[in-house]
């Protein structure tokens, strides 16, 4: 069976931590679209890790970890990552990465350096981790696979119109030096005999344990609203983050989700640019993220902040399939006074409770609030939904009314046991 825990959201909603936490009863985890652009972070006995590539269960002896085809391999990212959580005794043989995964390749990096840099005002606010330039050349069928590395008869004839395709663009668009096809062969010995243990055929793999009844569960990257089919687009990242992609993505496509899980933050952080319906002023914004370390785990710039956007949620919670939510972060709450949800937008004096993910009509939209009351109480410590001070508990139920999906977990710390189940 296969279960998807996904974004509802701009990302940064928390789901390493649900992942690393359900993943306690899984066989397999796999992560199926993004590359190094996410970071999920995890706080485990082994320390806090920010993966960016590495499922968030790397951690749970007994699963195995899948980087599948959906993906964009970053091969010195995931490298480095498997040496640092095998030097904190992750047995590694368990790490698999799909030999249908398209390479990001360190020219990808420099090709989405350049574009933001020729964008200038007008950047997408990018992570510059190569992201877009390698979606874009598998599409375009000018990368390579990473079952292509291994291919040495046929290496240098794939290569060199890649690399043309490269250069034109670093030369010719953004002025950049060119990459010699001496320096990617140098690129390709360097990493091939290190990341070959790992490659393996795991659309095999998954449609065998499938038909065992193993259990499955596809870790999605950023959110909905980052989705580039559906989400505030151009705004978005360059992959699906949608649970229905998670089989396809995975390398099972006949597979079906069978359950999903939404994660939300209990107030709305988005890194990068774009419209934020409920965005705080800029001195609360300020103050906020000092006090919660609001800061983005893959580039390390001040996440934006807002009121919980329920109108925006709710979309996402559509457009996920979503069964049941995760609210993360309640804690972040306490102390700070009463609290706004946003509960329909006002456009072109309509309200309404409907999401439009076109930029030009959030960008013309104002929100509707409700106002709850706040808490003081510190409630990291709190494993029982009961136990909640009165004014946590009526703010998480009316998100859940909000949303009218249930909200089974709600998150008050960054430990691993830092959960309330309800």
């Amino acid at each position: 069976m296969i279960s998807a825990v996904v974004g509802l959201n701009w990302g940064d909603e928390g789901k390493g931590r649900m992942v690393d936490w359900l993943s306690a009863s899984a066989d397999i985890v796999g992560r199926y679209h993004g590359g190094g652009n996410a970071g999920h972070t995890i706080h485990v006995a082994e320390g806090r890790f920010t993966l960016h590539h590495l499922p968030s269960s790397v951690f749970r002896p007994g699963v195995r970890h899948v980087l599948g085809p959906g993906i964009v391999a970053d091969i010195d990212g995931i490298l480095d990552e498997i040496a640092l959580v095998t030097k904190h005794g992750v047995v590694s043989d368990n790490i698999l990465l799909s030999e249908a995964a398209g390479i990001c390749f360190p020219f990808h990096r420099a090709l989405d350096a350049a574009e933001e840099d020729r964008l200038g005002h007008d950047q997408y606010g990018s992570t510059k981790m190569g992201i877009s330039p390698a979606y874009g050349d598998r599409v375009m069928k000018k990368t390579l696979l990473v079952r292509e590395l291994f291919e040495t008869r046929h290496l240098a004839t794939r290569l060199t119109p890649v690399l043309g395709w490269a250069n034109a663009r670093l030369e010719k668009v953004y002025g950049r030096p060119a990459v010699r096809v001496a320096d990617a062969e140098r690129w390709i010995l360097g990493v091939r005999d290190q990341i070959e243990p790992f490659v393996t055929d795991t659309t095999a793999m998954l449609a065998a344990a499938e038909a065992d009844g193993a259990t499955i569960l596809a870790e999605g990257q950023l959110g909905a609203l980052r989705d580039v089919y559906f989400g505030i687009y151009p705004f978005s990242t360059s992959s699906s983050c949608l649970a229905a992609h998670a089989p396809v993505g995975l390398g099972v496509p006949w597979a079906r989700v069978r359950h999903t899980v939404g994660v939300s933050k209990a107030f709305s952080s988005c890194v990068g640019a774009g419209p934020l319906v409920t965005e705080y002023q800029p001195d609360l914004a300020a103050w906020l993220r000092e006090r919660w370390g609001e800061y983005g785990a893959t580039t390390g710039r001040p996440r934006r902040l807002g009121h919980f956007d329920a109108v925006a949620t709710r979309y996402g919670v559509t457009m996920q399939g979503t069964d049941e939510v995760a609210i993360t972060n309640l804690d972040q709450l306490s102390g700070v006074g009463d609290l706004r949800i946003c509960v329909a937008y006002r456009h072109e004096g309509r309200t309404t409770r409907e999401f439009d993910p076109s930029p030009a009509t959030l960008a013309d939209t104002t929100p509707c609030y409700e106002t709850l009351t706040g808490w003081d109480d510190d409630i990291s410590g709190i494993r029982d939904f009961a136990a909640l001070p009165e004014p946590a508990q009526a703010y998480v139920l009316a998100i859940e009314s909000l949303l009218d999906v249930p909200v089974t977990y709600v998150s008050v710390g960054a430990q691993r046991d830092a959960l309330i189940t309800r």
